[in-house]
């Protein structure tokens, strides 16, 4: 009959034992090819994100890294495969500004965005612009604030669809302001510009990639940018903090996560490899033709980001009396 003494014995070998044959797998890893969940269909800029880091990790991981579409359910069917994946360090998804603005606009979601997902690194980000028609009389976000409150109801606000990441800028703006504006959802970005181009519409949070031709070309007034700091593709543009609207940022980014429970070994190695390819000028050349600022961080930086955002369109939607329910 075994004694106590012979079962703890016979435990802690387990116990090592366990972690003897985890440490191997994770000093293995990776062995085999690692999968890049995409919430989006191919062709479009998140897509392209994740393909220029895939060619790059490739090679530093010394396995193919599969780049895998699952379109669908504003992102989350995408979203959900990879937070149901197995945390072994092969699966992780790309998430892009819905990942935190969905649990905002649904009661239920098919999966917890905290607690199911581990962070990797902040990837990229995509400053928007706020830009008005120039025949508006206009030329600052005070006059235009001015302007509203001297109109109350009576200017348009374009978004590129209900929910999207231009309507919560503009809801933002709003309840920052204290103004009331009228919103006219379009059925996508070049829709909505067309409109402030046309003078259809009076105000709209623009990406600065789709709108700074226009900028240049004056025919679309740029007031500010939606960022900490001005954007180096538009350093005349003040940001909204400049124009007198502290800590208001809307960033529409891209991150990496993997499953929850993936050894922090294996995130930490896939983040390095990720540091290093964003550092690579070529990198960050593609990602500056489509608008798209280089950016980087820890997990546990691209974590603070992810809570914080979460918090911020939480009280924006609610605000707004908003549901995708």
């Amino acid at each position: 009959m075994p004694t106590r003494n012979t079962s703890r014995l016979a435990a802690l070998f387990a116990a090592l034992a366990f972690g003897a044959a985890a440490w191997a797998q994770q000093a293995a890893w990776p062995s085999k090819p690692v999968r890049l969940i995409v919430p989006t269909a191919p062709g479009g800029p998140t897509d392209l994100v994740a393909r220029v880091l895939a060619e790059r990790l490739a090679p530093a991981l010394g396995q193919s890294v599969i780049v895998d579409n699952r379109a669908g359910a504003g992102h989350m069917i995408g979203t959900e495969a990879a937070a149901r994946a197995a945390p072994d360090g092969y699966t992780y998804g790309l998430v892009t500004t819905p990942h935190v603005i969905n649990p905002a606009l649904r009661k239920k979601m098919p999966y917890d965005t905290q607690q199911d997902l581990a962070p990797v690194s902040w990837l990229t980000s995509l400053p928007l612009v706020l830009v008005v028609n120039p025949a508006l009389p206009a030329s600052t976000v005070q006059e235009l604030v001015a302007l509203a409150k001297a109109k109350p109801g009576q200017l348009n606000m374009a978004s590129a669809g209900t929910a999207t990441g231009p309507h919560l800028a503009g809801e933002l703006f709003k309840s920052s302001a204290g103004i009331s504006l009228v919103h006219v959802p379009y059925k996508g970005g070049p829709q909505a510009t067309a409109a402030i181009l046309t003078g259809e519409a009076t105000l709209y949070f623009d990406s600065l990639s789709g709108a700074l031709p226009h900028i240049k070309a004056g025919k679309l007034r740029a007031l500010a940018v939606t960022l900490q700091t001005r954007a180096a593709a538009a350093p005349e543009v003040p940001t909204m903090v400049e124009s007198g609207f502290p800590g208001f940022e809307v960033n529409i980014w891209n991150g990496m996560v993997a499953p929850a429970g993936t050894p922090k070994e294996i995130i930490a190695r896939m983040q390095a490899e990720i540091a290093r390819a964003l550092a690579l000028p070529e990198v960050k050349s593609r990602f500056a033709a489509v608008g798209f600022e280089t950016v980087g961080s820890t997990p546990e930086q691209f974590g603070a980001v992810i809570d914080r955002d979460l918090a911020k369109w939480r009280k924006v939607v609610k605000d707004a009396g908003m549901s995708a329910d």
